[in-house]
């Protein structure tokens, strides 16, 4: 009987569940949006149970805050977050109790991160950014992920207003922080300085330029801080060509020739897996990794 892998992308907006096998390639995928929690944990069990014979484990890259200590009291829970009626919800829990197998528990950015370096032969530090409805980014060191007591939320960094924002007194639409660079540069804050959905707002909008500012000292924070091989950009924003030039033509003009980093085509980039797959196939690696650990004891 084949061995097969789980894989769960847990986001604020929809939930992606997959399964692949033992070379990551998917077998069946489906996803849903994130309604209530009960729903939508459900939705996924069930999807999950009609392999429960042949899968080895399955790992689980979930939107946040989260709790990623296994030490911790709330380990698997979504803790803090903006989505309404998430908050405190034991996600891992109740998913793992259905199932005798494995999980891996992290961020959806995390896996996202893990997937690209898969994807990017060679590739052992790099840093992944989502630019949707939320904003988060994993960052991964010499094929290790970087954090302490808990997971980064680079979403949640203060940035410098753009001088539009500070003309039109905006400081972004987090519920949390003013300033932030989610609330600024996230999609909901395009309808919020425009009245318009992001998807339709035209191109030589000016709007762009003052979100392509934010993105682009994302892209400096990351290079000071982490000294990555590749920043990648993924998300529904940054899938608009023009974006990735305009983040790309800011980032080097805020570098200042500071220090030195590959050429910028190289270094700022969009995801390496199509269809916004680099979660999946780093939740199936993540998932193997923890089964065959499992398998060992």
């Amino acid at each position: 009987m084949a061995k097969l892998y789980g894989s769960l992308e847990a986001g604020g907006t929809k939930f992606v569940c997959a399964v692949g096998d033992e070379k990551f390639q998917v077998i069946e995928k489906t996803q849903f949006p994130t309604t209530t929690p009960y729903e939508t944990i459900d939705r996924t069990i069930e999807f999950f149970k009609r392999y429960e014979d042949q899968l080895e484990g399955i790992a689980i890259g979930s939107f946040g805050p989260i709790d990623v200590d296994p030490n911790s009291e709330t380990y698997g829970f979504v803790t803090s977050t903006p989505k309404p009626h998430w908050s405190n919800i034991d996600l891992l829990g109740l998913i793992a109790k259905e199932f005798n197998v494995p999980f891996y528990f992290t961020t959806d950015v995390n896996s996202s991160a893990y997937g690209e370096t898969l994807a990017r032969k060679g590739v052992k530090s790099l840093v992944y950014y989502t630019i949707g409805t939320g904003i988060g980014a994993g960052a991964i060191q010499n094929g290790e992920f970087i954090g302490g007591l808990g997971h980064t939320e680079v979403g949640h960094v203060y940035v410098p207003l753009h001088p539009n924002d500070v003309a039109n007194e905006f400081n972004g639409t987090c519920p949390f922080h003013r300033g932030c660079l989610e609330g600024l540069a996230a999609g909901p804050s395009l309808e919020a300085r425009t009245g318009i959905r992001g998807e339709l707002i035209e191109q030589n909008s000016e709007v762009w330029d003052v979100q392509s500012y934010y993105i682009a000292q994302a892209a400096v924070q990351a290079t000071v801080l982490y000294r990555p091989e590749v920043i990648v950009f993924g998300g529904g924003v940054m899938g608009q060509e023009h974006m990735l030039r305009r983040v790309r033509e800011k980032f080097t003009a805020l570098l200042n020739g500071y220090l030195p980093v590959p050429d910028v085509t190289e270094y700022i980039v969009t995801p390496a897996v199509s269809g916004n797959g680099s979660a999946t196939l780093g939740n199936f690696a993540l998932a193997k990794d923890v089964a065959d650990k499992y398998s060992r004891k």
